[in-house]
């Protein structure tokens, strides 16, 4: 088929081969294809939206804590002497021994307290003969005085009833025997008294020495463990007078079943120490925490350290603790209960108590938020202002996406975030 035509005053002639309806048809499909790829690429571009962590606005309990390292020490720990010297005679305990309160822990051999312990028993029945013979003698005098004086009485009566009837020489004797009775009474009665002295001090040594011999029996003070020994049977053991204290102990006694954590509290920290509250002792050795309790505090700062003497007892009932172990005491500073909370990874501060966050709303667009923050930790900060629970926030930089771009939200769990 030939075709003509005009331009520019010229005539053009235009051939077609026998092919050329097919090739206007293959275009034709071609465009039809390209079409067909923008549309379907317009209609899948939401599947080309970046994935983003999102977490979940939610209510915690918050507690900002103070992590300090110490080491264990005994609740107390002693040196174990002897009262009175002697020679240990039998030894009930050694290295590792656990005691019980009032538990014998040696026995001493000391002759010369128990001849004296003798001598005591001897003063004493002699004693009690001199208050025995006292009393007699007081009984006798007393007696003797009664008849004198129930003599001098009657003379005296029939001397006044009948005059010269009795001579006055008769009545002065008698008046003078009575007399005499009178002061041997007196006499018997000091004597008495002296006697009942004598006897009180007798059973006074002997009271004494009983004592001193009871510390041949050396026992435990408080429930312990023998941590070191220092003497073996048959070791002369001195007493432990302050002249004579240097090696001469028995043991070392500690009582490991209550520890003490001692830890030096920073001055900023010094205002949320509470007596008797409860804290975590972490023990890094066995991979455990144990329970503990602020038992006393010094009440005063160490001018050159800023920091206060601060004692934390732990129950060792099982003695899983030794002293000499370290731990960390977690001391809590500040707490909040069922408060707004995101991870501090999600927050970009932008002021004091203030910054912004990422928001993914329903359409699954960025939004930025301003908010106000209350009480961080140290993975988490509280949420005053800006935020309702159950809103997601995206978890890391914010420079990563832009307010009004729309991603594909993923739920982290806590695990992955810690992660």
């Amino acid at each position: 088929m030939t075709t003509e035509a005009y331009g520019g005053g010229r005539k053009l002639r235009a051939r077609s081969t026998p092919t050329g309806g097919w090739y206007v048809l293959a275009l034709a499909g071609l465009a039809g294809m390209f079409a067909g790829c923008a549309r379907s690429a317009k209609v899948d571009a939401s599947a080309d939206a970046p994935v983003v962590a999102v977490f979940n606005v939610a209510r915690h309990d918050l507690s900002n804590t103070l992590e300090i390292a110490s080491e264990f020490q005994a609740y107390q720990e002693i040196e174990v002497y002897a009262k009175v010297s002697g020679y240990i005679q039998k030894l009930y305990i050694n290295w590792g021994t656990h005691v019980k309160a009032g538990q014998i822990l040696a026995d001493l051999e000391i002759p010369e307290l128990q001849q004296q312990l003798q001598q005591d028993e001897a003063s004493v029945h002699r004693s009690e003969s001199e208050l025995e013979r006292s009393r007699e003698e007081l009984n006798r005098s007393d007696s003797a005085y009664k008849v004198a004086h129930l003599t001098y009485q009657r003379l005296a009566d029939v001397q006044k009833s009948q005059a010269g009837l009795v001579a006055q020489q008769d009545i002065d004797v008698a008046q003078g025997k009575d007399l005499e009775a009178s002061a041997g009474v007196s006499a018997a009665k000091a004597s008495q008294a002296s006697a009942e002295q004598a006897l009180a001090a007798a059973k006074a040594a002997l009271d004494k020495d009983k004592a001193l011999y009871a510390y041949s029996h050396i026992t435990a003070p408080f429930e312990g463990v023998v941590t070191m020994m220092y003497a073996y049977t048959g070791e002369l053991l001195p007493a432990g007078t302050s002249s004579n204290i240097g090696t001469s102990a028995l043991c070392r006694l500690s009582q490991n079943s209550l520890l003490r954590l001692v830890i030096p509290v920073p001055e900023r920290a010094v205002p949320n120490l509470r007596v008797g509250e409860t804290i975590s002792v972490k023990v890094s050795s066995l991979g455990k925490t144990f329970p503990g309790k602020i038992a006393r505090v010094s009440g005063q700062i160490d001018t050159q350290t800023r920091t206060m003497h601060t004692e934390v007892e732990v129950p060792n009932a099982n003695y899983d603790l030794v002293p000499g172990m370290y731990a960390s005491a977690e001391i809590p500073l500040q707490k909040a209960a069922k408060v707004l909370a995101v991870p501090t990874q999600v927050v970009q501060p932008t002021g004091q108590n203030q910054g912004t966050v990422l928001v993914v709303n329903d359409t699954s667009q960025v939004e930025k938020r301003n908010v106000t923050l209350g009480m961080q930790t140290a993975t988490e900060i509280e949420i005053v202002s800006g935020l309702k629970e159950n809103e997601r926030v995206i978890f890391g930089s914010q420079g990563q996406y832009q307010p009004g771009q729309r991603v594909a939200p993923k739920v982290m769990e806590s695990q992955e975030m810690e992660r």
